[in-house]
Parts: structure tokens; sequence; C-alpha cells
């Protein structure tokens, strides 16, 4: 089971809150089940950009017990830009190249080697 959390804090209420998706919604799904976070929290299109949960620290830290994979805050990102490369749709393809391009970039300009 491949199932990520990224190391973004964005409050929300009392909580603070980071994002976990993974390669197929099944996965996620069996994730979300087995740390307890309800199904009807799924964040998906058309009111997100993309399939995941929004989930407390909390939750976070029992997914990363049960084998989720830390990310970086550009993980969803390069997420996505994987789904659009797998699309077969060039136009799509070509988006997701670029988006791969930019989180590259901006990793290295944190890691303070700029490209």
């Amino acid at each position: 089971m491949t199932v990520y959390v990224d190391d973004v804090r964005h409050p929300f209420g009392r909580m603070v809150m980071c994002h976990m998706w993974a390669d197929s919604l099944d996965e996620l799904l069996a994730m979300a089940d087995r740390i307890s976070v309800a199904r009807r929290w799924l964040q998906q299109p058309p009111k997100a950009s993309w399939v995941h949960f929004d989930i407390a620290l909390t939750k976070k830290a029992e997914a990363l017990r049960c084998g989720a994979i830390l990310t970086d805050k550009f993980g969803p990102l390069e997420h996505c830009a994987r789904l659009d490369m797998a699309s077969g749709d060039p136009k799509r393809r070509a988006l997701g190249e670029r988006k791969l391009d930019a989180v590259a970039e901006c990793r290295a300009i944190r890691a303070g080697r700029a490209q």
C-alpha cells in the first residue's frame, strides 16, 4: 500500500491539518478506515483539485505508524503531475512534465542549490 502524508501544517479551528493521499482510491480508503478517518471527509473533484483527505496531525502520526510515506509540501503537486503524465493526453503529459520540473526547482531552492 502506498499512502502519503505531507509535512504542511494548516490551522483549522483548534486542529492542525495536513494531507493524505495514495496511488489508488482503494489504498487511500483502506488507510482512512485503518486510522479511523470517516470516508465522508474524502476531498475530490469538483470541490478539490485532487483526491485526498485533510487529516489532523494525530491521524498523520497514526498513518505513519501504519506505513504511510512522509513527503514535503511539494508531494501533492508531484503526485498530480505523475497522474497528468500517465493520462495519455499529450497536453496533460506536457503539463505534468512542467509541474515536475517546477517541483524539482523548488526543492533545489529549498536545499540551497538553485538550478
